[in-house]
Parts: structure tokens; C-alpha cells; sequence
């Protein structure tokens, strides 16, 4: 791959390249000789189009170009476009951010009200950003997360879901439709979003929060953004001040109408049932072996508790 790497990218005379994680792509730090650093995403054969990948790029560099956030910031390759290909795979190159990931242990209610304003000015940015013709990502509706669709998974077949939760799961989901078919789908609830705000695509830099990871974005809910701050976290004691802190926050920059603050806890519901689904066809990961003996019995609890507020 170094290789073909030196081909792709401008890397200088030298460099090493080592794998930081695996999840639905492969990550590598890239070192050059000269003091330069990059992370490499291989994007996962199949889960996204060419196009879907450039319309990804094309949003990043309006993020930049506007000043809008601090986030990943994509590099071109030798021929000038952002996606290259090594061997069967797509690969993208991003200037190495410095930072830690925030942990679900530490003081967050802070770090949640700085996250809703980051989410309002993304959602104000889209409201008035002109995307290009070719722009096209997917769609996170209920059919693609919940339903006949299912794009991570069939939570039926999720992690830990037993004969006998099922029945009380599907309760659930056919409420989360119900209010999703209610609450609509208009430009100012439904529009393009990173969607995958959690803790893991975040990095605190001396107090400056930067947004990575665009991968999961598309045409979605708003407020889905809010319930995704506390992914595998929904269960948590804290996880209701935290969402206040967040919509404190998102209102620092953005009106938010009542009726939408209400409807997160049916997102954080939607989210909560998707990660189920999605641990079910990830059961060899270790996220998986960790949540396996509780996540299931915290998820009847979640569930029993929104079935008793709007069921």
C-alpha cells in the first residue's frame, strides 16, 4: 500500500503509515519525514458511493472555506480530487487533528452545551448553503434505520434481544413511527446532518471542540444530532442533563420550537434501537463483548420508560 499511497498523495521522500482503529472503515496515522502528519481513511467497499464520497468532501470544504466549525479537513491528492484509490478500496487523506476524545466520565455538561451550538451552526449552515448539483448522501429515515430498509441491521436480530423483549421493542418502534409520521419530515426538522455527533467522532483540543468523521451524514432528522451525543450512553443517569445542556446550547445560536425539544427522546429511542441493531452485525467487536451482559436489560428499561411518556 506505501506504494501506492506515494502515488495518491504528495507525502515527500518518505513516510510510515500505522492502523489506528477498524469500525465500518480502516484508519492509519501517516508520519511523514518532514515533520507532517495525516490520518488515512480506506472507506469500506459498498457502504458508500463515489458520489456519496464526493459530496461528503464537497461539504467539508464548504465547512472550511465558510469558517463555519472546526473539523476534519480533507487533503487532494496528486490529481487534484479528494478520492483516490488504492487497490479495490476509496481512500481519503485528512490533515491530522490534535486532541482527546471526551469520555462519558468526564464533566461533560459544559462540553454539551458547546456541542448544541456546534449542531445549530451546522443545521443554520445547511439552511443557506447552495450544494452542487451532483450532491447526493443518504437518506436516515425511519425505513433506513428502523424499518424495511434497516442499512446497519434488523434489531430483531440485535444484541441481546431475546424472544421475549422483542415484543416490547417493536412496541416501541411502532411508536417511534407513528410520532416520526406526525412530526414530518419539513425542511426546518429534516435536513442535511453530520449524524453521528457521538463522544468517538469528537475531539477536545485544550477546551476547542473538533467535529471528524462525516461518514454517517445525510438527510435526517435535526434533532437526531442532539440524541447521538449520548450514544450507548442513553441509559445513563446524567444523559437528561446533558440533552438540556445541549439544547441550552443549540439555542444560543438557533430557535428551537418547543415541540422539536420534546421530540428527542424519541430520537435518543430511534438511536438507541439502531445501536442495537448495529452491535448485532458487530458482535465480534470488543464495544460489543463490553455492552453484551447489560445492554439488552438497559435498553427494557429505556423503552418501558418512553412507552409510559407518549405511549
Amino acid at each position: 500500500m506505501k506504494t501506492e499511497l506515494a502515488r495518491a498523495f504528495d507525502l515527500g521522500r518518505d513516510f510510515t503509515f500505522n492502523l489506528v482503529n477498524v469500525s465500518e472503515n480502516e484508519t492509519y496515522k501517516v508520519e511523514t519525514d518532514d515533520g507532517r502528519a495525516f490520518a488515512l481513511r480506506l472507506n469500506r467497499p459498498g457502504y458508500h458511493t463515489h458520489a456519496e464520497l464526493a459530496s461528503e468532501m464537497a461539504w467539508l470544504e464548504a465547512l472550511h472555506a465558510e469558517k463555519v466549525i472546526a473539523a476534519a479537513n480533507p487533503v487532494k491528492g496528486r490529481n487534484g480530487t479528494y478520492l483516490q484509490s488504492l487497490g479495490a478500496r476509496e481512500a481519503i487523506l485528512f490533515d491530522w487533528e490534535e486532541g482527546r476524545e471526551p469520555l462519558i466520565t468526564d464533566n461533560l455538561m459544559g462540553f454539551a452545551h458547546e456541542l448544541g451550538r456546534i449542531a445549530a451552526t451546522l443545521h443554520g449552515h445547511v439552511e443557506r448553503w447552495q450544494r452542487p448539483a451532483f450532491f447526493t448522501r443518504p437518506r436516515w429515515d425511519f425505513s433506513a434505520a428502523l424499518g424495511e430498509e434497516s442499512r446497519w441491521g434488523d434489531w430483531r436480530k440485535g444484541l441481546g434481544v431475546t424472544a421475549e423483549l422483542k415484543p416490547l421493542f417493536q412496541r416501541t418502534s411502532d411508536l417511534i413511527e407513528r410520532r416520526l409520521k406526525a412530526y414530518g419530515e419539513a425542511p426546518a426538522r429534516f435536513n442535511l446532518i453530520h449524524g453521528d455527533l457521538r463522544l468517538a467522532n469528537l475531539l477536545d483540543d485544550k477546551g476547542a471542540i473538533k467535529v471528524i468523521d462525516f461518514d454517517d451524514s445525510g438527510f435526517g432528522w435535526l434533532m437526531y444530532d442532539a440524541a447521538t451525543m449520548v450514544s450507548f450512553h442513553e441509559h445513563e443517569a446524567h444523559a437528561p442533563e446533558l440533552i438540556a445542556a445541549w439544547v441550552e446550547g443549540y439555542r444560543t445560536r438557533r430557535p428551537l420550537a418547543k415541540d422539536d425539544e420534546n421530540e428527542i427522546s424519541t430520537f435518543i429511542m430511534f438511536r438507541r434501537l439502531l445501536l442495537v441493531a448495529w452491535l448485532g452485525t458487530h458482535s465480534e467487536i470488543d464495544l460489543a463483548h463490553e455492552l453484551k451482559p447489560t445492554y439488552a436489560e438497559q435498553t427494557t428499561a429505556l423503552c418501558e420508560a418512553y412507552l409510559a411518556r407518549f405511549g
